[in-house]
């Protein structure tokens, strides 16, 4: 066999190193850092992508991406919220380095009931909170988020237990027990604002981590929407959404908790009990017990809780998704008292026809496990002499108790053989078709939206 010459061996060379070259052009990686441009902070969780594709990346927590450039692409852009886009041409250099400058600032738009509007177009009292007002923190329940920063909207809790339910009052009406409570809406859906026994909180079925934004509708705008349902008011509730063409993005949210009864309560000991005994009535010593007991510390515990969120997010060419699934669990610093939640939350919009029709389908459901405070009122009442247990006394279990009508229980035993437990679970979902008439009438649009609320 005749071997080839030298000349032969170095072309063959040269034409690989060439293949090799072409590819490495085609296959690059692109790096760098996204950062302020007035202050030179790094801006996290900054969008890079290959413009009219899905193809590009995040920014981490120090504002840095890589990601590989496709074959033919010649510029990428660079987006965040708040700031101007900015698009750059890919040149020699593998480390693009991006400044962004602060955006335009828009008008602030709000949901009403047919839709959304411009704040400054709004004809009635409307207060919108979005994510970026939120309270902070460990956030149990969805009121919690908006505590405190809506004028003229009390919010107040109806008990210390986890997850307990709350009191919305907007703007005046304050009775107990009348029926004055906010019409809720969600994602377009009006819900039943009752509850039902087996939930303590008729929002506790939303993870507050879901949610972007908060709108309340005080005035007789509400009424003329929603009908005598919105006389107390309307609170609109807006989940998170993905954004089409925006790069997937997995994130965790959690958090864990202690508490405890702030300080300690000024009743009366063993000892002292005894002594207000013997100098009240002395001919009833004989009823007293041998134990020092303090019923605070029996029915009272150090609460732990935790919440873990975790969600995706990303979108392609006209579509946008996100999912996020949640677990919570949360003790009261009552013994036994618990809340406990299972959640999940599934949105898909879609753009068709040069954006004039509009698709938005949303679908989330928990499962709330909950067990209640049985009451242990008796616990600032109860006798300190006596012990929690006394076996003896079969007829009660083997704690102690006063085997008389109106003497009060055992506050131990209360808790511990009183099982009050609720278990519920709801579904929420609906299908929103919008059609934009702007070829014909600029600004008429049609919608139809159909909801599905299930509480059992």
């Amino acid at each position: 066999m005749k071997r080839p010459n030298n000349t032969t061996t170095r072309w063959l060379f040269l034409a690989a190193l060439l293949l090799i070259g072409q590819w490495a052009l085609a296959q690059r990686t692109i790096s760098g850092t996204v950062t302020d441009a007035q202050t030179g902070e790094a801006l996290i969780g900054a969008n890079i992508v290959v413009p009219g594709t899905t193809t590009g990346t995040s920014t981490d927590f120090d504002g840095n991406y890589s990601f590989t450039l496709p074959e033919g692409a010649t510029e990428i852009e660079a987006s965040y919220t708040g700031y101007a886009t900015q698009r750059l041409t890919v040149g020699a250099s593998n480390i693009i380095n991006i400044s962004l400058s602060a955006g335009e600032v828009l008008d602030e738009v709000v949901v009403i009931g047919y839709g959304s509007v411009k704040k400054s177009d709004a004809t009635g009292s409307v207060n919108a909170v979005s994510d970026e007002k939120f309270n902070r923190g460990a956030i149990v329940s969805p009121d919690q988020l908006i505590t405190g920063k809506v004028a003229g909207v009390q919010i107040s809790k109806n008990s210390g237990e986890p997850g307990g339910g709350v009191s919305i009052r907007v703007r005046g009406g304050t009775p107990v027990n009348a029926g004055n409570e906010p019409l809720y809406v969600i994602d377009g859906v009006p819900i039943d604002n009752a509850g039902n026994p087996g939930s303590r909180n008729p929002l506790n079925f939303i993870n507050p981590s879901d949610i972007e934004t908060f709108t309340v509708l005080k005035d007789a705008s509400a009424t003329a929407i929603y009908g005598s349902r919105g006389a107390n008011g309307v609170i609109i509730i807006t989940t998170k959404k993905g954004k089409a063409g925006t790069p997937g993005r997995l994130t965790y949210d959690g958090y864990y908790t202690t508490s405890k009864v702030a300080g300690d309560l000024d009743i009366l000991d063993a000892e002292a009990f005894r002594n207000v005994v013997t100098f009240v009535a002395p001919n009833r010593l004989e009823n007293l017990g041998t134990s020092n007991t303090s019923w605070f510390d029996e029915t009272t515990q150090t609460a732990t809780g935790h919440n873990h969120t975790l969600s995706f997010t990303g979108g392609a060419e006209n579509i946008g998704y996100r999912a996020s699934v949640g677990y919570q669990n949360l003790n009261g610093v009552v013994r036994s008292s618990q809340a406990e939640r299972i959640n999940y939350s599934l949105g898909y919009n879609h753009t068709f026809l040069d954006g004039d029709l509009n698709v938005n389908l949303n679908l989330k459901g928990a499962l709330n496990n909950n067990i209640f405070d049985p009451g242990i009122g008796a616990t600032w009442s109860f006798d300190p002499t006596q012990a929690v247990y006394n076996p003896a006394n079969t007829l009660f279990g083997g704690y102690f108790e006063y085997n008389a009508g109106l003497a009060p229980r055992n506050p131990v035993s209360a808790i511990e053989q009183i099982q009050n437990t609720g278990r519920s679970f709801r579904t929420l979902s609906n299908m929103e078709f919008e059609y934009k008439f702007n070829k014909l009438v600029p600004g008429l649009s049609a919608k139809l939206n159909l909801g599905y609320d299930a509480n059992n």
